[in-house]
């Protein structure tokens, strides 16, 4: 089967800017007629001229994911438009960007974060899972986080809790839905580097951070995240339904935590987090350890 998306109609949420734009632009280049939606029509209207060039059909809905009648107009004229929805990526999402730590974040913060990124993902899985589900084909990729797969140094509780939810969503409707034609995977980015963010994660110090706890030893960039999603909604994953796919050069495979301090635990001061109570990273040896290895094993010799 081909990795190829020709004659398909995609539906991408959050896409009028950030990852919204490189989903939407590498559907298009994979052959797909794309509409996006998100909530400021004139951030859409400039997304959907840049995707024109691409030679698609290209449409823009704007609407809230939270207003269940927005996603309804939404949905409904995306197949007037188009006739059809063919792909699903479910990307529309908010994050606290402050690093303020758990017992720092407010019940209002965490209401927002979880309306948008798990009640969003709930809203247009569901009609438009109707919609493919009548048709009897359809595949809908759920943008998740590598923070929904485990606890990070990052805090911001709402935000993993709400990508863990969408991880388990992910399952049961891919298990609902799986004899019925749909399929349903989640996608879960680890760190990539953009234009836009590139200068603040340089001047903060987070990027060195966060390039010492991936395996690779760098972050992504977005064409990186392009073939993933591609294969996930196109034919040649046609068997494929139910996984989580990290995309974040080994992030998630390892267990532990880095050796460089967190710089953002410092910005919660004044406040319980400070100084004086956070692991100062770049930790020696222990004594006794031996830096060379073992002799007879590492190096000739016996062993002491």
């Amino acid at each position: 089967m081909e990795f190829t998306l020709k004659g398909k109609v995609a539906l991408v949420t959050g896409g009028s800017y950030g990852l919204g734009v490189v989903w939407a632009r590498a559907l298009a280049e994979a052959g797909a007629d794309v509409a996006i939606t998100a909530r400021s029509q004139n951030l859409l209207l400039r997304v959907a001229k840049e995707l024109s060039a691409t030679g698609r059909e290209v449409s823009y809905h704007p609407g809230d994911v939270t207003v269940e009648s927005d996603v309804q107009r939404v949905v409904d004229g995306t197949i007037r438009r188009h006739g059809r929805i063919d792909i699903l990526v479910n990307n529309a999402g908010v994050n606290e960007p402050t690093g303020r730590s758990s017992e720092q974040t407010s019940t209002d913060e965490f209401k927002r974060a979880i309306d948008v990124d798990l009640l969003g993902v709930w809203n247009y899985a569901r009609l438009v899972g109707r919609h493919m589900l009548d048709r009897g084909n359809g595949s809908i990729i759920n943008v998740a986080s590598i923070c929904g797969m485990g606890g990070t140094e990052f805090a911001n509780p709402a935000y993993h809790a709400a990508k863990g939810a969408v991880i388990q969503l992910t399952r049961q409707l891919a298990g609902e839905w799986a004899d019925r034609g749909v399929r349903v995977n989640a996608l879960s980015p680890g760190f990539f580097m953009s234009e836009m963010v590139r200068e603040v994660l340089e001047f903060s110090g987070t990027r060195t951070w966060i390039d010492s706890r991936t395996p690779m030893r760098r972050m992504g960039e977005h064409a990186e995240l392009t073939g993933p999603l591609v294969f996930l909604a196109s034919d040649a994953a046609s068997y494929v339904t139910g996984v989580n796919l990290p995309v974040d050069g080994g992030y998630s495979a390892m267990i532990g935590a880095g050796q460089l301090q967190a710089p953002w635990q410092l910005w919660n001061n004044p406040g319980p987090i400070n100084a004086a109570s956070v692991y100062p990273g770049l930790a020696e040896l222990p004594d006794g350890i031996r830096r060379e290895g073992i002799p007879g094993i590492h190096f000739p010799g016996g062993v002491n």
